[in-house]
């Protein structure tokens, strides 16, 4: 991957220089902080301002470089998120649900970029995200595989062509340490089969079945979540007709490719105006 560096004026006499972006890692002593941290490293156009681990955590004050598996950087981690925005042009977040709030407010203050994979939020917290960008560019999205954004169009045209006849049913597994389900990345495949029918995901969605549920009923659009292992990510979107069925399907066999999509991301919406973007906006791809 090519970096893209993001012009910034750094001191007097200086108008004009080409400067690394600076990205900093929230939760790098988590599996996808460590692959960013290693991820940065290697990419032209982008520094390591630093990164976050636990509030609290044993992880504090250690090297950067060696939490992630590699060598020291002299660069310790801190649980100091508002530290953190304020020494990087772009924040990237793949940590918890629980940890959204304070990291909105330590990006937002500093007029940060943030770029947030995290899923399993709330309806608050969709809210809270769109208010932020309004101040600062959010580069939010389920997945950031460049094919999974691919395949989220293949669903929409293909619930828009088969039409209300064909039962959509949406099959994700992931590894057994996931702690939400329905996936992100799951839902939003929903959301993108909905939309080619012109509905709410939420008014169609079957999640869960168990025990006498009764027939299926007519334009549900259905969920089935397993969990074993260490899968990386694999999703189906099953569109069954009486005579015929199609699937749609994407499986990811290494986490580097999130890490790669993310810092794509961040170091495209470096110096964007405020908004709400998505991966498609970062791969060139038209919205719906």
């Amino acid at each position: 991957m090519t970096g893209v560096a993001v012009r910034r004026t750094v001191g007097p006499g200086t108008e004009g220089v080409t400067m690394a972006t600076r990205i900093g890692v929230a939760g790098v002593g988590g599996r996808m902080g460590r692959l960013l941290v290693a991820e940065i490293l290697r990419t032209p156009g982008a520094t390591l301002a630093g990164g976050t681990v636990r509030p609290g955590g044993a992880l504090i004050g250690q090297d950067v470089g060696r939490i992630a598996g590699l060598e020291p950087m002299g660069l310790p981690a801190t649980d100091d998120i508002t530290a953190l925005a304020a020494r990087a042009d772009v924040l990237i977040d793949f940590t918890h649900a629980d940890a959204l709030e304070a990291n909105l407010a330590a990006a937002t203050a500093a007029r940060t970029a943030l770029v947030l994979g995290t899923t399993g939020l709330t309806a608050d917290q969709e809210q809270a995200v769109a208010a932020a960008a309004r101040a600062i560019p959010v580069v939010h999205a389920a997945n950031f595989a460049p094919a999974v954004n691919v395949m989220l169009g293949l669903v929409r045209q293909a619930a828009a062509a088969l039409g209300p006849e064909y039962d959509i049913e949406i099959l994700e597994m992931h590894h057994r340490q996931k702690v939400d389900a329905p996936s992100g990345t799951a839902i939003a495949l929903g959301r993108a089969a909905a939309s080619g029918r012109g509905v709410v995901l939420e008014s169609v969605m079957e999640s869960g079945r168990h025990g006498h549920t009764g027939r299926r009923a007519d334009g549900a659009i259905g969920f089935a979540a397993l969990r074993g292992g260490q899968v990386v990510g694999e999703h189906s979107v099953i569109f069954a007709g009486a005579v015929e069925h199609i699937t749609i399907g994407h499986r990811s066999f290494d986490r580097r490719i999130y890490a790669e999509g993310a810092l794509r991301a961040a170091l495209w919406v470096a110096g964007r105006a405020p908004g709400l973007y998505g991966m498609l906006d970062v791969l060139g791809m038209e919205r719906p």
